[in-house]
């Protein structure tokens, strides 16, 4: 009897332990940024603790991994509530994926331009400052967080290009960097258009600030494509750092939210050095 009651407690902790985790890492709001056919796309929102709508706080906005073909916001809930406790207001984005949308990384960069352009001209109202709005994202997300930082032109057709949807810096995670044969993706693209929204191929001087983690043993995402990447912002005269972690392979950096089995010692690091960063860029108080 006593060993079934405490198993009976040990469940029911468990059970409220999870519950408690759900709760502390789901979006205080959820809005929507864009409708583009029957595609409804929301950014699920972090604020901070004494958040107001005339506050002005740096913002961030990151965009899931999967290839441009699957993936959830979920992905950056337990990033985006870490940072709220750093004051920032924080936004995890959906974007159009082949698996639901039968789309291509076009629309995937397109929609997150969007966003970006969404969260700016909504910044009065969000309580964000519009001029520290940060891209980040991990994998294809990355891709995307890159794209809207480097990669000029593919912007939604019918939107207001006067309000900028560039980013004044970017945090990539394992990001492609490259979709020639070189890189990741280059199936994806029709011959004679591989380097289109190929980040590497679009480097030039003047462009936002970026930091990138990647793991030497990534297969996924060479770690050449994003050595490559650094050499070529500082040749341009940019600042661009990227952060090499021995021996991990893609997607060490999620949290134990999203990956259970995660024991989110390099979450935290990379979260940790997320901050260093923003706070050397002035993109955090």
């Amino acid at each position: 009897m006593i060993r079934k009651e405490l198993v009976i407690g040990l469940l029911w902790l468990a059970v409220c332990s999870f519950a408690m985790a759900k709760d502390e890492f789901a979006p205080d709001e959820v809005v929507r940024y864009k409708k583009i056919g029957k595609a409804e796309l929301k950014l699920h929102v972090f604020k901070p603790d004494g958040h107001q709508a005339d506050d002005k706080r740096p913002a961030i906005v990151f965009f899931f991994g999967g290839g441009w073909v699957s993936g959830s916001a979920k992905q950056f809930y337990q990033q985006s509530r870490f940072l709220t406790n750093h004051g920032m207001v924080a936004f995890a984005a959906d974007y159009r994926v082949r698996n639901i949308h039968k789309t291509s990384p076009y629309e995937c960069v397109k929609d997150g331009k969007s966003a970006i352009r969404w969260i700016r001209n909504n910044a009065g109202r969000l309580g964000v400052d519009p001029d520290r709005i940060v891209s980040a994202g991990g994998s294809a997300g990355g891709h995307v967080a890159a794209c809207t930082g480097v990669v000029e032109g593919f912007e939604e057709e019918g939107e207001d290009i006067s309000v900028s949807s560039v980013p004044n810096a970017m945090v990539l995670f394992n990001p492609v960097l490259d979709t020639t044969a070189k890189g990741y993706g280059a199936g994806r693209f029709q011959p004679g258009k591989k380097t289109e929204l190929s980040p590497c191929h679009h480097v030039r001087k003047g462009l936002a600030p970026v930091i990138v983690f990647q793991g030497s043993a990534d297969t996924t995402t060479p770690p050449e494509n994003a050595q490559r990447f650094e050499r070529l912002m500082k040749e341009a005269g940019n600042a661009c750092e990227v952060i090499s972690y021995e021996g991990r392979k893609h997607g060490f950096f999620n949290g134990s939210f999203f990956r259970p089995k995660s024991d989110d010692k390099d979450y935290g690091d990379t979260m940790n050095e997320v901050l260093v960063f923003l706070k050397e860029q002035g993109m955090l108080d």
